[in-house]
């Protein structure tokens, strides 16, 4: 059995499309198409069938995809092994993540991953979160975030790894009434000016609480996803906002105070593909990302 058949049900199974496949491989759709064909012919059944102007796998393609996770991980567990063994494995490993929290993981890493031969290829981005672990089709590691449990939504099946586990705080400016409080209640708060990110992004479930719990609506200003834009916001008394306690650096005219009475804290979660979880580079990278947040 070619274990490149199981790669391509499984990214197939994956991507849901021919085309899907063939951009994140760098071929074309009728290469696909024909290792498809080869597939089929060579392990004697039906992979995939027609689903409108598209395809879908049969019941043995599906069976042989979710086989091709426990294969790859298999092979992947000795390719580690035999790097450890000639010493000292190094390589690139690519992070994608939210900005916020690989600002403050990701720098401090490259140094001591650097002096090991471990290159980091980083991209930020900013998206719901349970679009953080489709992220992992592309990645090493994914650097995502839930505000409900250690398991953001959409990560069944990869390795995931909680590097911080931190409150989400009310953003004031620093000259605020509510400043000298030392913890603050959905009422205090209700009524200000909010600075907010966008539906469906984590912290939106945060304001959307507050209003449950006051039963009024909040009057936001702005909808801003960048963290750091929200401090600039905060700090010209252009409203308050939510950060997160751990990963927000100082910032003069900015002081954060704790909201309690409904659910405001995160979990900073990395995220990868079994395979890729085995490798000897990316364990190495995810147990530095995990001394960066323990400091």
């Amino acid at each position: 059995m070619d274990v490149r058949h199981l790669t391509l049900l499984r990214e197939l199974a994956e991507r849901g499309s021919v085309t899907a496949v063939a951009d994140a491989t760098h071929r074309t759709g009728s290469a696909v198409s024909q290792q498809l064909r080869t597939a089929e012919r060579d392990l004697g059944v039906r992979l995939v069938e027609p689903d409108g102007r598209g395809i879908r796998l049969t019941d043995a393609g599906r069976l042989l995809a979710e086989a091709a996770v426990d294969v790859e991980t298999s092979l992947a567990r000795v390719e580690r092994a035999l790097d450890e063994f000639r010493g000292n494995p190094t390589g690139t490993v690519r992070i994608v993540g939210l900005t916020s929290a690989v600002e403050f993981l990701v720098p401090p890493a490259l140094a001591p991953l650097a002096a090991d031969g471990i290159e980091i290829e980083l991209v930020d981005t900013d998206v719901s979160e349970e679009d953080y672990a489709r992220l992992a089709a592309d990645h090493d590691i994914v650097v995502g975030h839930s505000l409900l449990s250690a398991h953001p939504a959409g990560s069944e099946g990869l390795v995931r790894t909680t590097l911080v586990r931190e409150p989400i705080d009310v953003a004031l400016p620093a000259a605020h009434p509510l400043a000298d409080r030392d913890v603050l209640t959905p009422r205090d708060v209700v009524d200000e000016t909010w600075i907010a990110v966008p539906q469906g992004f984590p912290f939106a479930a945060i304001l959307d609480g507050v209003e449950r719990v006051t039963g009024r609506p909040a009057r936001i200003a702005h909808r801003v996803r960048d963290n750091q834009v929200v401090e600039a916001l905060v700090a010209v008394g252009a409203g308050v906002g939510f950060l997160p306690r751990s990963t927000t650096r100082p910032r003069d005219g900015v002081v954060l105070r704790p909201l309690k009475g409904v659910n405001a804290r995160r979990w900073v979660v990395a995220m990868s593909r079994p395979d890729r979880a085995e490798r000897a580079v990316v364990r190495r990278a995810v147990a530095e990302l995990r001394r960066v947040a323990r400091t």
